[in-house]
């Protein structure tokens, strides 16, 4: 019994001895792992104070083509969809009716003319008869007065003095009423002439053509329905709202110089046009507390497009040396906005901020950052105050490869 003990004694010792030597030969626990994170640094830039909002562009002008005469619609010149010049040919009407309606004004006027001159020679011959008869009127009431001549040759003459007046006076008015006629015809024959330049009808303004409205062989009439519609695409329009506090700083700037605004297309984000803002509304509209505003673009490639909703960007005063993180860096929390802070050790720890305003992916910082600190932009889920990062390239974050 005594040697079973005793190599039950040996075998526990034996056994002993090994645990510790393999507690001996485990090494020492690692600290806690090192998390992988973008990082970037706080940056000091001049960051405009912008407005972005909503907007709808219209074109500058639309003009409905219309007939200012009656007729058949002949020719048409230019394709749906076509940009025109104004002063090019859009249409033809029918010249013949109009041609015909000149030739007589004209005839007319041709007419009026000669009855004028007939007119005025029977006043020469009239004038002459007048003078005449008042001659030899006088030379009667001499001859009376003398006791030379009868009562009845005197007043012969003073008669025939008097017709002769009367003959005078009615030629004059003949000649009177011709010429009244002339100026009639005359402008008859103007108005031949303007009808004759409404049968060709061009465009008004230059733009971009409509679908067509009337076709060829269709008779028009008067101010009728529209043939096509044109739209001003150059110079063109943005319409949109800002709030109402931005009124006061909007009204100040402008009066000092041109406001610029920009617009970036929905369809083609990468595609922007720059333009200045031109009018400002004469009213707040109360039911959604913004005020009217409108932007002139050049538009000469075309970009924007009548009715096309875009992004409209005002830009205002500029916020000089603000301090500038990425939006991502800034995490919100129960006691508000705070970022993870890099120290020099890579250790994070959390810092409160106070954000003056965010502007897409970059975000003014007014406290709490200052320029040159490193902040993590990807990567907090796994951070902790004390935890040390690794900065890896955005793609790696949260690949678990280092």
């Amino acid at each position: 019994m005594r040697k079973f003990l005793v190599a039950i004694a040996a075998a526990f010792i034996t056994f002993a001895f090994a645990s510790c030597n393999k507690q001996a030969a485990k090494p020492a626990m690692a600290g806690p792992p090192v998390v992988p994170v973008s990082l970037a640094k706080a940056t000091v830039e001049n960051i405009p104070t912008e407005i972005r909002v909503i907007g709808t562009v219209e074109a500058s002008a639309i003009v409905q083509v219309k007939s200012q005469i009656a007729g058949e619609l002949t020719g048409v010149h230019f394709t749906e969809g076509q940009n025109v010049a104004k002063g090019d040919l859009l249409f033809d009407i029918d010249p013949r009716p109009y041609e015909d309606a000149l030739h007589q004004a004209e005839a007319a006027v041709e007419r009026d003319r000669a009855q004028i001159a007939q007119a005025e020679a029977t006043l020469a011959q009239n004038n002459a008869q007048a003078r005449y008869a008042e001659s030899d009127a006088k030379l009667q009431s001499d001859l009376r007065q003398g006791g030379l001549t009868s009562r009845s040759q005197f007043d012969q003459s003073q008669a025939n003095a008097d017709a002769a007046k009367a003959v005078t006076r009615a030629t004059q008015a003949s000649i009177d009423s011709a010429r009244a006629a002339l100026n009639a015809d005359t402008a008859a024959v103007a108005a031949a002439k303007l009808n004759l330049i409404y049968c060709q009808i061009h465009a008004p303004i230059s733009g971009r053509t409509g679908n067509l409205l009337v076709h060829g062989g269709n008779l028009v009439k008067v101010n009728d329905v529209p043939l096509v519609v044109i739209h001003q695409v150059s110079p063109i329009f943005v319409n949109f709202s800002a709030p109402e506090q931005h009124l006061p700083a909007i009204r100040r700037l402008s009066a000092n110089h041109k406001l610029g605004v920009r617009v970036e297309s929905k369809d083609d984000p990468g595609r922007s046009a720059s333009g200045y803002l031109t009018v400002i509304d004469n009213t707040v509209d109360n039911t959604t507390g913004t005020i009217h505003l409108k932007a002139t673009f050049v538009n000469h490639d075309g970009m924007l497009w009548p009715g096309q909703f875009v992004t409209a960007v005002l830009t205002l005063d500029t916020v000089d040396n603000a301090t500038v993180v990425p939006s991502e860096a800034v995490q919100n929390g129960q006691q508000g906005q705070y970022v993870y802070a890099v120290g020099a050790d890579n250790a994070v720890q959390i810092r409160p901020v106070q954000v003056a305003r965010a502007l897409g992916n970059r975000t003014i910082i007014a406290k709490g950052v200052s320029p040159g600190d490193t902040v993590v932009v990807d990567g907090q889920l796994m951070l902790f105050p004390g935890a040390h990062v690794k900065p890896v390239d955005a793609s790696k974050v949260g690949t678990g490869s280092l």
